[in-house]
């Protein structure tokens, strides 16, 4: 390296810390995390505020194909079941968003970004009904499904503890299936990224700590499919 690439080098990591603010706050950039007024702490909740959506195909033992619609909250992850139709319209699945909105009542104030895939069902109605709540929807890139990452998971465990090992017979069965599911995976199934807590016991007090001694109570699920464990009081 010649001998003036190396002193310049040099000379770029001496600026002073105080020189270089002065730099970037005279065109009005903030160094962060003061950026928009916003600390680091506040800077995890604001993009908490996500929902995400997806629809995924079941096959019945008849061999008809049902599509079910859920939404999930990324910040809580808990999972909405919309519903299941043969045919994913453009008015049903508009119907289903209207009626997310409706249950989330004064909840969806707070939601400010719907992620959703590219598909054909989604369409501009669709959008339409978030965008009026002030939601802003965004699409994945084509082909990229780790964009929209916790939906997707949310489907694979749903099929590999549920639908997987159930012969379904028709669209009864299924809500009955995926509704049992989706009980256990929010008031129940632990998440890593929530401590180790069910999305409806967030705000829980934690258990006593168990012992060998401790009793515990079983509850079935789904024909004894999934079995959950607590404490007895």
């Amino acid at each position: 390296m010649p001998a003036q690439d190396r002193l310049g080098a040099d000379q770029q990591q001496k600026v002073p810390q105080s020189v270089f603010g002065q730099v970037v706050q005279k065109p009005g950039i903030n160094p962060a995390p003061q950026r928009t007024d916003q600390s680091w702490a506040a800077f995890p909740k604001a993009q908490a505020a996500i929902v995400a959506t997806d629809l995924f195909h079941i096959d019945t033992v008849f061999l008809r194909r049902w599509f079910v619609l859920f939404f999930i909250d990324h910040s809580t992850r808990h999972v909405h079941i919309a519903g299941a139709t043969r045919n994913p319209t453009s008015p049903w699945i508009t119907q289903q968003a209207r009626n997310y909105l409706m249950d989330l009542g004064d909840r969806a104030e707070s939601i400010r970004f719907l992620i959703r895939d590219r598909g054909t069902y989604f369409t501009d109605s669709f959008d339409a009904v978030f965008q009026a709540a002030d939601i802003r929807v965004i699409p994945t890139l084509p082909a990229v499904p780790r964009m929209n990452a916790i939906a997707e998971r949310w489907i694979g465990s749903c099929r590999r503890k549920a639908t997987d090992h159930i012969l379904t017979t028709g669209q009864r069965h299924l809500h009955l299936v995926i509704g049992e599911y989706a009980k256990h995976y929010n008031g129940h199934r632990p998440h890593r990224s929530l401590g180790q807590r069910a999305p409806d016991r967030l705000t829980n007090p934690d258990p006593p700590t168990a012992t060998d001694n401790t009793p515990l109570s079983r509850r079935d699920r789904l024909g004894g499919l999934i079995h959950e464990y607590a404490q007895v009081a």
